[in-house]
């Protein structure tokens, strides 16, 4: 049996991989789909040239100059290539495309579409609503169908008239104005099938990724009062638009901006991945806060269903199921009645250190990355939990909430000051984080965000609030409410696990005789 497998960002052992709480067997296969997606896409060099110079209306696709695939930027759910552009008035670009194998396109097809639907929309709907937000310029954006859209400032002048003219009459006529991308056909066969955006590449002259210099700033006070200060008055500028539903927008056939998607999060996206219904379709927006927990509680009961190794033994399953049913039971003691049925506020669920740009005083000059933005339950917008450095399951409340305070702070004097120069009817967003900080709510709402991280976050943070005593009757009881014939549904997912061993066993194994 070989020592190790290769997976995206490292090597492991079967030793290790047996002990892994995630679907290892589904993950061996990413490092070899990426070879071939990445290579498929080096081949078809002149595909991104032709694309870059559709977007930017240029003359010749010659004038772009496609990177070496060495220098290519690649996360968990995309891949960047940088093209040069060898015009002057033109800046460099990265074709940003999602990658097939992350994202559930096998399993639900149409999901690598929906994630680049999703993102341009986030785009718009920032340039419309909250140009003061620093983000990337967006060119356009294409579809695995074909269909591609350009922002109207690079098309050809008389489709620029074109445009201009419709967003006119339509705002005249009451209707909805068309976005900033408009479809317009681009020349030549779809060779990729795949879905992209085409965005502005941010140089060094606008600042450098956070993450590079937060481990060894982050206790900088005057730095990290200039990074709160930059991303209380990003939040509160978001959050000062209403939105009417809970969902996500996007960029429709016809090229306006819609609110009419579900919902997307890297959550629902890594379950589908892994062949784990949601429950959640693509059209869904949920008007009411508890119908759109209940649809998340649902897909938290999903992956126990359908992943094959998530219970490691009996013990396991009855913590695991305990958990689910009470997750349901108590969800309603942490939603305010009166914030039923709003207000919503838009979220940018993706914001970590290596998504921001700053200066050298950590002021933020952009924000990048903008998949999984939706709009949320203003119950639901949270502190950004990686303030001290640990995994949502990890945070400890004492050393968090000395940070939070700090950011809390920031917030609620940029707040201050924002009312004070406007008329305000809403209800404070900061108030409203202090209140779920204070009742718990926060702890709920970070749980349903983390399917792997529910358990923990649970047991430390949600269960004291109600029941310190009988924990062991607690066990005992809780699983029989998850749902009937329960002794069945123990024995099913002790028997996939076996399974699941097996197989993973044997994927070892025959990688050893390959070698050999």
């Amino acid at each position: 049996m070989p020592k190790t497998r290769q997976l995206l960002r490292r090597e492991i052992t079967y030793a290790s991989a047996k002990e892994e709480e995630v679907n290892l067997l589904h993950q061996l296969s990413y490092y070899d789909k990426q070879i071939r997606f990445f290579s498929h896409l080096n081949d078809h060099q002149s595909w991104i040239k032709n694309i870059v110079a559709h977007h930017l209306n240029l003359n010749s696709p010659d004038a772009c100059d496609v990177s070496k695939i060495e220098n290519w930027l690649h996360g968990s759910f995309n891949v960047c290539i940088p093209v040069t552009v060898g015009t002057r008035s033109a800046k460099p670009v990265i074709l940003r495309l999602p990658l097939p194998y992350r994202v559930g396109e096998d399993f639900m097809p149409g999901n690598g579409d929906e994630k680049v639907r999703c993102e341009a929309g986030t785009y718009a709907w920032l340039q419309e609503n909250c140009p003061d937000v620093p983000i990337p310029e967006l060119y356009g954006f294409g579809l695995s169908t074909g269909e591609t859209f350009t922002c109207f400032e690079n098309l050809p002048l008389l489709h620029r008239w074109i445009h201009a003219i419709r967003h006119r009459v339509f705002s005249w006529l009451g209707h909805p104005t068309p976005s900033r991308y408009v479809p317009h056909l681009a020349k030549g066969e779809h060779v990729i099938h795949s879905g992209y955006l085409l965005l502005e590449f941010i140089e060094p002259n606008r600042g450098s990724i956070l993450s590079n210099t937060w481990t060894d700033n982050q206790h900088d006070i005057k730095l990290r009062t200039n990074l709160f200060r930059s991303l209380s008055r990003i939040v509160l500028s978001i959050s000062q638009i209403p939105i009417p539903r809970i969902g996500s927008f996007i960029i429709n056939h016809q090229g306006n901006l819609v609110l009419a998607n579900r919902p997307l999060s890297i959550q629902i996206q890594q379950l589908e991945n892994e062949q784990i219904p949601t429950g959640i379709h693509r059209d869904y927006t949920y008007s009411t806060v508890d119908s759109y927990v209940a649809d998340m509680l649902t897909f938290h009961d999903n992956r126990f269903r359908y992943q094959p190794n998530a219970v490691k033994n009996l013990g396991d399953c009855v913590f695991q199921l305990s958990s689910l049913s009470a997750m349901r039971t108590v969800s309603k003691s942490f939603f305010q009645r009166e914030f039923r049925r709003g207000p919503f506020v838009f979220s940018l669920t993706d914001i970590h250190q290596s998504n921001i740009f700053v200066d050298a005083d950590w002021n933020v000059t952009c924000l990048v990355d903008l998949e999984w933005a939706c709009s949320l339950p203003i119950e639901m917008i949270r502190p950004l939990h990686w303030l001290t450095n640990g995994g949502v399951d990890e945070l400890v409340p004492s050393e968090y909430d000395k940070v939070r305070t700090e950011f809390m702070d920031t917030l609620k004097a940029e707040e201050k000051a924002m009312v004070a120069s406007k008329k305000h009817n809403s209800p404070l967003l900061s108030d409203i984080m202090n209140t779920t900080w204070a009742t718990g709510t926060f702890w709920y709402t970070l749980a349903l965000s983390s399917p792997s991280g529910l358990f923990t976050i649970f047991k430390e943070h949600i269960r004291p609030l109600f029941c310190t005593d009988y924990l062991q009757e607690f066990n005992l009881v809780m699983p029989f409410l998850w749902e009937r014939n329960l002794g069945r549904i123990a024995s099913h997912k002790l028997s996939e696990k076996k399974e699941y061993d097996r197989k993973l066993q044997q994927e070892f194994e025959a990688e050893a005789d390959l070698q050999t």
